[in-house]
């Protein structure tokens, strides 16, 4: 059995959640460099996590989550994970984002994947407290891919990860097979191979012997 752990923003999905979630606070631009700055390994990512979302503070949840439903899966990405579904490949979302977004894009593609780790942004009265919660904050996506591949009981060697910024390089450094999709320049060392489609990744898992 085989296990393929995706990151969300900027792999499976080209929106940026923390982005759009930005434009409904009015701070894009300045959500747009934390992140930049996280992605290229300038800033840990933690940091940049709680930056991001200190901005977010005091906006009203319903705009939230019009910001979450705006969430789209890059183009051939649905397509990507049900052949991984019929192939009973084991499929895992890793993602630094937030769970509500990468539910609202998958239900609009009508996909699922078995597992979703992810952080959380609290709400109290109706508005967004500023605040962050979730495993990936300090914990690290290898530790989220051993526990998985433990749960499922895969061989680690038995792995795929396949990411583009630096909060993914942990799990890159572990999988069996590591994939950078259009990986930042500090990423691609850690990458066995990298890809710029989702058809170019399907390419890849086939000739892998992924499914």
């Amino acid at each position: 059995m085989t296990l393929v752990a995706f990151d969300f923003d900027g792999t499976l999905s080209d929106s940026e959640m923390t982005v759009l979630l930005g434009q409904r606070k009015g701070v894009a631009d300045q959500m747009t460099e934390i992140t930049q700055r996280a992605m290229n390994d300038e800033i840990g990512y933690a940091e940049s996590l709680r930056q991001r979302a200190g901005l977010l503070a005091d906006l009203a949840d319903e705009d939230a989550q019009a910001a979450f439903d705006e969430v789209e899966l890059r183009e051939g990405a649905a397509d990507l994970i049900r052949e991984l579904n019929d192939h009973d490949v084991v499929v895992a979302i890793f993602t630094g984002g937030f769970q509500r977004g990468v539910k609202a894009a998958l239900e609009r593609e009508g996909v699922s994947v078995d597992a979703i780790v992810s952080n959380r942004l609290p709400v109290e009265d109706g508005a967004l407290t500023g605040g962050v919660e979730g495993p990936l904050i300090e914990g690290t996506k290898d530790t989220a891919l051993r526990n998985y591949a433990d749960e499922m009981a895969i061989d680690i060697a038995d792995t795929v990860a396949v990411g583009d910024g630096a909060n993914d390089l942990p799990m890159l450094e572990v999988a069996g097979l590591a994939v950078g999709f259009e990986p930042k320049p500090a990423v691609a060392p850690a990458c066995d191979e990298t890809v710029k489609t989702m058809a170019e990744l399907q390419a890849l898992f086939e000739e892998q012997g992924v499914f």
